[in-house]
């Protein structure tokens, strides 16, 4: 198996959901995943905001704010909506992944909560329909204000598993409280809570970089790193508080601890600039944490590769 770093657009048209995870693996901590909001005009008209996101260095792209029954991305036109995802990925040449968001009607709010559609809770209705879409891969997590909670993200990994399958690759976890009370900073996630997760069938645990949110230092990060390790999972780090649209010392900084904590994956959010990380960061990001070789490769490669 390649490393997800080395692969081509040819090579990511012919990969299962287990395979990317063993591409992963395989890259020892070198793989980044830029998120991108899908429902907002993208920062230059020219191209979607994913398409700019994989240009700057991006090795998986994750929509934000995509409705699975209203299949669109802002800047891009396909030939008809159940396209939208396929041309996408034909355009950039990289995974494309959703995220789903396992709303709790019994959390207790921490502040005013939104009202999602359905196109956008994780529940079997949607799992189905990203699919059929075409997606690679699936996060289960929460947007701010939502009212996501760890157990209601328990309960749906396990239902994505059983209308997904064995082999769609599956992100889940928090990067921030979401909204719910007694779910946040040093307190956002357990040690049950993440085997949890795994055992429900996870492949990949989300959590907080070090540096973004408070209590999680360097020491937390690794900590949790190593326990989602020793139970058979990947841990991703995720920069989803607008950091994404901090100075280049301060992203560096959370790049090089996320790498020290032990990260097989890193994700920069979609808050820098609206829908999308200060693009120039995403290339910091990845320069930071694979030098200039991987990311000018990355950046310059074609897809008819």
């Amino acid at each position: 198996m390649k490393r997800l770093l080395d692969c081509t657009a040819s090579d990511f048209s012919q990969m299962t959901g287990q395979d990317l995870k063993r591409a992963i693996k395989a890259s020892e901590g070198r793989v980044l995943v830029a998120e991108v909001i899908s429902a907002v005009a993208p920062l230059y008209p020219s191209v979607t905001n994913a398409e700019l996101a994989a240009a700057f260095g991006a090795d998986m792209i994750l929509l934000n704010f995509f409705d699975v029954f209203q299949p669109h991305v802002e800047g891009l036109t396909a030939s008809a909506p159940d396209e939208t995802v396929h041309e996408l990925k034909r355009l950039i040449g990289r995974p494309v992944g959703l995220n789903l968001e396992p709303v709790d009607p019994q959390a207790r709010p921490a502040e005013q909560l939104l009202t999602l559609p359905p196109g956008r809770l994780a529940s079997a209705e949607t799992f189905a329909e990203a699919k059929q879409l075409g997606f690679d891969f699936l996060c289960l997590t929460g947007n701010p204000k939502t009212g996501v909670t760890n157990r209601e993200i328990g309960q749906a990994i396990r239902t994505a598993r059983e209308v997904m399958g064995e082999d769609m690759l599956i992100m889940a976890g928090k990067m921030h409280g979401a909204g719910v009370e007694g779910e946040a900073g040093g307190d956002l996630v357990g040690e049950q809570t993440i085997v949890g997760f795994i055992e429900a069938g996870a492949d990949i645990i989300l959590l907080p970089s070090p540096g973004t949110i408070p209590g999680i230092t360097l020491d937390a990060a690794k900590a949790m790193v190593d326990r989602v390790h020793r139970h058979g999972a990947l841990a991703l780090l995720a920069t989803g508080t607008s950091q994404e649209g901090a100075d280049e010392a301060t992203i560096r900084q959370i790049a090089l601890n996320s790498k020290m904590a032990g990260a097989d994956l890193y994700h920069i959010g979609d808050a820098g600039y609206t829908g999308i990380a200060i693009p120039e960061n995403i290339m910091h990001y990845s320069i930071a944490v694979r030098g200039k070789r991987h990311t000018y490769v990355r950046m310059a490669a074609s897809v008819l590769r």
